[in-house]
């Protein structure tokens, strides 16, 4: 693997970070309280189908994690991007109750939780601990999951990433059932979801009736059997923060036996196909957000293991991805672009965001170049 030295990829993630800046700053000045998914040939406004409403925490997290770093460096700017991280936030507020999706942890997690963390403000955390709850209605006790926003015999590979606000309610409350309830799903997921050599599934379905799992499945992926690329990343990632609340060893080994199968499978660069099994012809359409996603992922499950090999390990793979999306992904020499990463996919069965920027693209870009940079 090749690896940069140490300051100078430093600089190049700082670059990029700045960049970030720049067309953070233009998309809020050109669509003021707009909140965007994904582009269309680089632009963020257009009325392209949503599928679901679940990224408008994205654009407020970034904010947040802006003004974290110019507040920490004294910029005289950090105080608009406080304004800004604020006038995005607190419009969010309502979703706290909202049950038509599974996504309230990418909602208030990545917006209300970083606001909480620099101001302490019970009142946030209150929102917080609702939104847990909410998110907490949509366990099944028959199978032992959190439904989907598709139907009650649905669970995603994607609910992992959401799973964290309900352990976190949980934790701030000392609420036995929301904990069992976010235990519960995580350890079906981790059953029924992830396969032996650390690939996983979208989608798993249950019988309704007697909660038995039926088979696994997919509306992103290329087939319910194969390993679309995102949602790998979303395991990666997920079983790493549920492991964070509960060191439960068994989480720990799942994020690492999922970040194996990405590490061992994806091309040298560290940026993956859109699914690791698509067939050969169809590879070659790549997904930024996925590598984005594992590379936060990566930093993360760096600072869990106790292995320090191994944590060495993941902290290199990670600063890899990002060096590659840094100096083949970038926008910056696109005038005419107006998000921060190309090479996002959304939906490629429904021809949504294909190529493009995404906001979780974005955000988890956003997060791991921060990360990157806060490590030494």
């Amino acid at each position: 693997m090749i690896q940069l030295p140490a300051q100078e990829g430093r600089l190049r993630f700082q670059e990029a970070f700045e960049f970030a800046k720049v067309q953070l700053r233009a998309l809020i000045e050109r669509n003021p309280d707009f909140y965007p998914m994904y582009t269309m040939q680089g632009r963020w406004k257009h009325s392209g189908e949503a599928w679901t409403h679940w990224c408008d925490g994205f654009l407020p997290g970034m904010l947040w994690m802006v003004f974290a770093r110019e507040l920490e460096h004294n910029h005289p700017d950090a105080r608009w991007w406080r304004e800004q991280a604020i006038r995005y936030s607190k419009p969010l507020e309502p979703r706290k109750l909202d049950r038509d999706v599974h996504d309230l942890g990418f909602i208030f997690m990545s917006s209300y939780w970083r606001w909480y963390q620099l101001t302490q403000d019970v009142s946030l955390k209150s929102v917080l601990v609702e939104a847990g709850r909410t998110m907490g209605l949509r366990f099944r006790p028959k199978g032992g999951y959190l439904r989907s926003f598709v139907s009650d015999d649905s669970v995603f590979i994607d609910i992992m990433m959401n799973v964290g606000i309900i352990f976190y309610a949980a934790r701030e409350t000392g609420d036995e059932n929301l904990y069992r309830i976010a235990m519960e799903h995580a350890l079906t997921s981790r059953r029924v979801l992830v396969r032996g050599d650390g690939s996983t599934a979208h989608e798993g379905l249950f019988d309704l009736e007697t909660g038995g799992f039926l088979r696994q499945a997919t509306h992103q992926g290329y087939r319910g059997d194969s390993c679309w690329s995102r949602g790998l990343a979303w395991a990666l990632y997920g079983f790493g923060t549920v492991y964070s609340y509960t060191r439960d060893p068994r989480f720990l080994l799942t994020a690492e036996a999922c970040a194996g199968y990405y590490l061992e499978n994806v091309p040298a660069n560290g940026v993956p196909p859109w699914d690791f099994d698509a067939p050969e012809e169809s590879r070659k359409m790549v997904d930024t957000s996925a590598a984005a996603i594992a590379a936060s992922g990566l930093l993360q499950l760096a600072g869990l293991t106790a292995d320090t090999v191994k944590g060495r390990f993941y902290d290199a793979s990670a600063r890899h991805i990002l060096t590659t999306l840094c100096t083949q992904y970038l926008a910056r020499d696109d005038a005419g672009w107006e998000g921060i990463l190309k090479g996002g996919v959304y939906h490629l069965h429904k021809n949504l965001g294909v190529g493009e920027s995404v906001m979780w693209g974005e955000y988890f870009f956003l997060e791991a170049l921060d990360r990157a940079l806060c490590r030494p």
